[in-house]
């Protein structure tokens, strides 16, 4: 399989139509598997020498993703006591197969204001948590009652990046059940989902905006008009008509 996505690299394919075209191509073969945030690894990561420069250069977004570990720009981050590698995160999570695998952030806005977001990889289903400010204790108390409201099979993980607001993630743990795993520095493709649904976010919540402000039925709102909107990536259908179907 790796030399066939070389190959579709090669032909400037995505890491993300790649990982469409083989579970098309090869629908009855789970060793066909593969996700786009695990290409995106190989290549960061494993790919070595001359194959990971010559294939690097065919990706769109090679600007965006080539910064490597341990410039300036970490800058405090990754100083996370017991913080467990996304590299250990159960294999269903990877594939998307199992629901209850999410993706989190904080996401910034005026006067100090934040907003965690979480997306659920099987359904890209979102989650807006208002958090009364950007500290570890904030965060984590406001993660644990929204993850606490879900069904059980619901929460299985949590993928975050290393900002330290996640500093308290066994405290988290402990309240959740929910293991949560940190992406490697500077790799925010590696909660590809979150970062897109982020992105858009930004219709309803432009820069600038003073998400304290905000009450708890305007987040419900804008969340329940990007869970409605169907997804070429879902076949068209809706996070909530996937997240429903697996509720059944």
């Amino acid at each position: 399989m790796h030399q066939l996505v070389a190959a579709k690299l090669a032909q400037d394919w995505s890491p993300e139509q790649i990982a469409g075209w083989l579970k098309a191509e090869f629908p009855a073969d789970q060793t066909m598997r593969v996700s786009h945030e695990t290409i995106y690894r190989t290549l960061f990561i494993q790919a070595r020498g001359a194959l990971k420069r010559e294939l690097v250069l065919h990706l769109r977004r090679q600007r965006y993703l080539r910064r490597p570990h341990g410039t300036k720009r970490n800058r405090g981050q990754g100083q996370i006591i017991g913080a467990v590698s996304i590299r250990e995160r159960p294999a269903e999570a990877e594939d998307r197969a199992v629901p209850g695998h999410w993706e989190g952030d904080l996401i910034a806005g005026a006067a100090n204001s934040y907003l965690a977001t979480l997306v659920e990889r099987h359904s890209r289903f979102l989650m807006l948590v208002p958090v009364a400010g950007k500290d570890t204790r904030s965060v984590t108390t406001a993660l644990s009652e929204q993850i606490c409201q879900l069904p059980e099979q619901l929460r299985a993980s949590l993928t975050w990046d290393r900002g330290t607001e996640m500093a308290d993630h066994a405290k988290f743990t402990i309240a959740t059940d929910v293991n949560v795993y940190f992406c490697d520095p500077q790799s925010p493709w590696q909660r590809g989902s979150n970062e897109n649904t982020n992105g858009l976010l930004r219709q309803y919540l432009p820069k600038g905006t003073d998400l304290s402000k905000l009450t708890r039925s305007q987040l419900d709102e804008i969340a329940r008009k990007l869970n409605s909107r169907p997804r070429e990536t879902l076949g068209f259908k809706t996070p909530a008509d996937i997240l429903e179907t697996t509720l059944q």
